[in-house]
């Protein structure tokens, strides 16, 4: 693989350096499976570090650690006239020129090794999900059900309470929703395979009420809509028979939230974590939540659990005696 430079084109970057970062990119494509999301993160990321090493003039099969370490603060502050990144953001960026020097390192094409092997990530505070309550999600739900004014109202109004029943009642994530396709659904075994991050896969059981939107849906809206389109097999249909795409379930989930009035910021991944922290709190394991939501690591599923402790806390200091302001013995007694 040739590393040689030459000067920066008019998107800043080097012609070997361009070469370098589309075979990295079909690499990832094609034998990690990434998502077109995923790919474009990394694109960004990766042009603008090598974007960097071009102006320093260095090449990037001689990047020594400090070389990524003082990328790593540029992005941080913004110092090379891009957006300053936050903890997260950085912790993204650097895990896509990890990724890059892993991979020219296994192709033989670095001169220094792995050079970001072993830096660490900035600390990025644990943000804790934000659900909404059982109550709202029967409104929002609800909301989603009823039907506008127009042509096909009865019809969307069938999809998108049927699409919020999976983003709720499966936990799935946006992408996985609006990717299933009508053989991915067993509505007699009552279980759907959703198609997750790395296209990996897995099977999770469809409830009631998500089978009966879903059974809805499928025979009394679907066919409507799929005689717009040109034949696909997704599930889900957008107004020209399509498979409906990532901004309008999003405008759907808004649409919904105002109509069930409710406040705060409202989109798929909250519909997510609700169904992690409602499990929580009805006694499933955390465990069994994992394999539900498809998280490699205990440690992403363990955030709801904090979630429901916090909960537990805040019943703790409302309603028992040691925790109020007024200790037994206390307060207004009848009888001896």
């Amino acid at each position: 693989m040739s590393t040689e430079t030459s000067h920066p084109a008019a998107d800043g970057l080097r012609d070997g350096d361009r070469r370098v970062l589309e075979q990295y990119l079909s690499h990832l494509r094609i034998e990690r499976g990434l998502s077109a999301n995923t790919l474009a993160a990394y694109r960004r990321d990766l042009t603008r570090y090598l974007r960097r090493l071009a102006e320093t003039g260095t090449d990037v099969a001689a990047v020594d650690a400090q070389d990524v370490t003082a990328h790593l603060r540029t992005i941080r502050s913004g110092g090379d006239g891009g957006t300053p990144l936050a903890a997260s953001s950085a912790a993204r960026a650097l895990a896509a020129v990890r990724g890059l020097h892993a991979f020219l390192d296994a192709e033989r094409s670095s001169r220094t090794g792995d050079p970001a092997r072993g830096l660490p990530a900035p600390s990025r505070p644990r943000t804790l999900p934000h659900p909404i309550t059982v109550g709202e999600a029967s409104r929002l739900l609800e909301a989603a059900g009823r039907p506008g004014t127009g042509s096909f109202s009865t019809e969307r109004a069938l999809r998108d309470r049927a699409l919020l029943e999976v983003l709720y009642g499966l936990g799935a994530r946006i992408s996985e929703a609006i990717g299933l396709d009508v053989d991915d659904v067993d509505l007699a075994a009552r279980s759907a395979v959703l198609r997750g991050k790395g296209d990996k896969h897995r099977v999770v059981p469809v409830g009631r009420y998500a089978l009966e939107a879903l059974e809805a849906y499928l025979t009394r809206a679907r066919p409507s809509l799929a005689v717009r389109g040109k034949g696909t097999p997704a599930i889900f249909l957008g107004s020209r028979g399509g498979r409906l795409t990532r901004q309008a379930a999003w405008q759907i989930i808004r649409r919904a939230a105002g109509d069930a009035e409710i406040e705060g910021p409202i989109g798929p991944h909250t519909l997510r974590h609700s169904f992690a922290t409602h499990l929580l709190h009805g006694g499933a394991d955390v465990r069994a939540v994992q394999e539900l939501l498809g998280h490699a690591s205990v440690t992403t599923t363990q955030l709801y659990t904090q979630v429901t402790a916090d909960s537990l806390r805040e019943a703790h200091a409302a309603a028992h005696p040691r925790s109020r302001g007024t200790a037994p013995g206390h307060g207004t007694r009848s009888g001896a």
